[in-house]
């Protein structure tokens, strides 16, 4: 029987994308596969690519650069990232959809690209994701500013990290937002602009880290 998705993607809207591992498995288990990740998405977010991830990660650094310069114009998204956080058996995008079908193409050319890296890694075959990845439509301000927070909450909400690291988690979108790296991936603007400051948007991310927790515990009532 043949799946259906249940919110239309459309071009100028906003995701809520999200997927998990196939029986809950762990699809992160070390540092090398977070930044294997972190690489599909820098790469794959781009339409017309001339070369798979895989063989793009192997050319020397001059050849890198001048393929990545070519590709780098916001023209050539298929989406833009505004937030993420990778965890040990899922992850969370907050996603804008630039052209027709960006959202899935980017979602499977990330997906297939990090499967084929996993399983040739860890010496498996088989689907690594669940089937068909949850997307909510993201409709007001507010709305966004709420998802971008959970997002961001995720790592300390599921008591994977203690609060007093969530700023230094390594595999989400929060370091950008916080000026703590210079990576320069997602269009962080649209969220931080319905704030005052940078600390405005740490504080509101920081004030619910409690109440997120306590959700979490209740999670397994909401989240298939």
């Amino acid at each position: 029987m043949a799946t259906f998705r249940k919110v239309v993607l459309s071009n100028d809207q906003i995701y809520h994308v999200y997927n998990r591992g196939v029986e809950r498995r762990d699809v992160f288990t070390n540092k090398r596969e977070y930044q294997r990740a972190l690489e599909a998405l820098k790469y794959y977010r781009f339409a017309n690519l001339p070369i798979k991830l895989s063989k793009y990660l192997v050319l020397p650094q001059e050849e890198k650069l001048k393929l990545f310069a070519g590709i780098n114009d916001y023209n050539n998204k298929l989406i833009e990232i505004i937030a993420f956080c990778l965890m040990p058996n899922h992850f969370h995008f907050l996603l804008k959809q630039l052209k027709e079908n960006g959202v899935s193409k980017f979602l499977s050319n990330f997906t297939n690209s990090y499967t084929k890296y996993f399983n040739t890694r860890n010496e498996r075959i088989g689907s690594l994701f669940q089937g068909l990845f949850k997307a909510v439509l993201v409709e007001t301000d507010e709305q966004l500013i709420h998802v971008s927070r959970y997002i961001h909450l995720n790592p300390v909400a599921s008591f994977l990290i203690k609060e007093e690291g969530l700023d230094h988690y390594p595999w989400s979108s929060l370091q950008e937002y916080l000026d703590m790296n210079f990576e320069k991936l997602c269009g962080k603007e649209v969220v931080l602009n319905l704030f005052p400051s940078t600390e405005k948007y740490r504080q509101f991310v920081h004030d619910q880290i409690d109440y997120a927790q306590k959700l979490e515990k209740i999670k397994h009532l909401t989240f298939d």
